[in-house]
């Protein structure tokens, strides 16, 4: 065989193993540390997670950004393969592991000085509140957003990539009274943007909710695909680099 006829053979092999290479893609809104912006020297935990375990599997991860209702949408018909830092209750219909990378603690925030503080369900009625939409807070304030969506002086849904952004600024300028968050993510957004004037903590809702990488429910490959990842994730914690992992993001599992 010539050299050229071998440039060909070659070029055809090299066209064949790539088409052949299996990928998965996840998506989410922006929720750092979670899951940060795509190009990001630390595209966030759940992602650098995923990608080491996938690679070990010989899967490699595409990670899409997008707003949150549109990711749900996205996995639930298949055309991504995962929904990043889900809650089972936002999604119960999908593939969710045994395993949970994280915990999500939803707490509220408010302008420094308020005298408000989150003490149940009752005194969500004293304020106006800011959530995501689209989002899961567990069952109780599931049921209170539900309940209170269209009513503006109980409740403000913000949507799109900017949506903490958005909440945190009404919530600076007196259009809301408390804004409800993840600390891991509020604690990074402060971070990056505050300064004098940040936010405070004033209330947290128990109990911590479990959160993961959820599977499409009608995609054929999500069983394995879960099945891959659940088990990563047990062998990281247990050998430590799950912790190494969440301490390089500055954050530690509650116990």
């Amino acid at each position: 065989m010539g050299w050229a006829a071998r440039g060909v053979l070659a070029a055809a092999l090299l066209s064949s193993a790539s088409t052949q290479a299996e990928t998965l893609i996840m998506e989410a809104d922006v929720w750092c540390p979670v899951n940060c912006a795509p190009d990001a020297e630390r595209p966030g935990i759940f992602i650098e997670l995923a990608t080491q375990i996938f690679a070990e599997a010989g899967i490699q991860v595409e990670y899409r950004v997008t707003n949150w209702a549109r990711a749900v949408q996205d996995v639930r018909s298949g055309r991504a393969n995962a929904l990043v830092g889900a809650g089972v209750r936002d999604a119960p219909d999908f593939l969710f592991g045994k395993q949970s990378p994280g915990i999500s603690r939803n707490c509220f925030y408010a302008r420094p000085g308020t005298s408000w503080r989150y003490t149940g369900l009752d005194s969500l009625a004293q304020i106006r509140l800011g959530v995501i939409n689209g989002y899961s807070y567990g069952q109780e304030l599931d049921n209170y957003i539900s309940r209170h969506q269209r009513d503006q002086e109980r409740l403000q849904l913000a949507a799109g990539e900017q949506a903490l952004a958005l909440n945190v600024r009404k919530v600076e300028l007196g259009r809301l009274d408390a804004l409800l968050e993840n600390t891991w993510i509020m604690a990074m957004y402060q971070d990056r943007n505050g300064g004098q004037g940040k936010l405070l903590e004033v209330g947290c809702r128990v109990p911590d909710v479990p959160i993961y990488i959820a599977f499409s429910p009608v995609l054929p490959a999500s069983a394995r695909y879960r099945d891959i990842f659940d088990d990563g994730v047990q062998r990281y914690r247990q050998d430590g680099r799950l912790d190494a992992l969440l301490q390089r993001y500055g954050i530690r599992q509650p116990r």
